[in-house]
C-alpha cells in the first residue's frame, strides 16, 4: 500500500465516524459537552470543515474556499449559543463533505515523493505543518478529538453512546 492509500483510508474512516455521529446530533446543535460549556456539533463540525480546507490551503497553497467562515470556526474562536451567527446545520454538514471530498481527490493525485515536499506554512506554523504528510497527518487526529466533544454533547443531552 501506497502511503497516498493509507492517508485516504483514514481520512475516510475517520469521516464515517464523525458523519454519523455528526449526524445524530442534528437536533441539539448547540448543546454543549459539559456543564461549563464546550465546543457544541455545529461549531466542532464547522470547524472541522473550515481546518480541512485550511490544511487543504496549506498543503496547495490555493486560498482557503472557507475564509469567510474563519471568525466563526477558526481554531480559537468561541463557540456560542446564538443559532443566528452561524450557517444552517445542514450547510455546515454539506460543507464538511465538500472539503473531505477536496482533500481525498488531492491525496489520490499524491505519490510517496510529494508527502515530503514543503507545505505553504510559515512561521511557528511550520513546526506543525511544514510538509504535505504533516498538513494531512494531522487531519484523522484532529477529527477524532472534536467527534470525542460531540460524543459527550450527546451524553449531555441524555444520549446513549452510538459505540462502545
Amino acid at each position: 500500500m501506497k502511503a497516498a492509500d493509507y492517508i485516504k483510508l483514514t481520512l475516510e474512516m475517520s469521516k464515517q465516524w464523525i458523519m454519523g455521529i455528526a449526524a445524530d446530533a442534528k437536533d441539539i446543535p448547540l448543546q454543549t459537552p459539559t456543564s461549563d460549556g464546550g465546543n457544541h456539533a455545529l461549531w466542532c463540525v464547522g470547524h472541522l470543515a473550515y481546518s480541512d480546507a485550511d490544511l487543504l490551503s496549506l498543503a496547495t497553497g490555493e486560498p482557503n474556499p472557507l475564509a469567510d467562515w474563519e471568525g466563526l470556526f477558526k481554531n480559537g474562536t468561541t463557540p456560542s449559543d446564538d443559532p443566528s451567527i452561524y450557517p444552517s446545520f445542514d450547510e455546515v454538514m454539506a460543507k464538511y463533505e465538500e472539503s473531505h471530498a477536496a482533500l481525498v481527490a488531492f491525496v489520490e493525485g499524491l505519490s510517496d515523493e510529494d508527502l515530503d515536499k514543503p507545505s505553504h506554512a510559515e512561521g511557528e506554523m511550520q513546526a506543525w505543518f511544514g510538509t504535505v504528510a504533516h498538513c494531512l497527518a494531522a487531519i484523522p487526529t484532529h477529527l477524532g478529538f472534536h467527534g470525542g466533544q460531540i460524543a459527550d454533547a450527546r451524553r449531555a443531552a441524555g444520549r446513549s453512546p452510538l459505540m462502545g
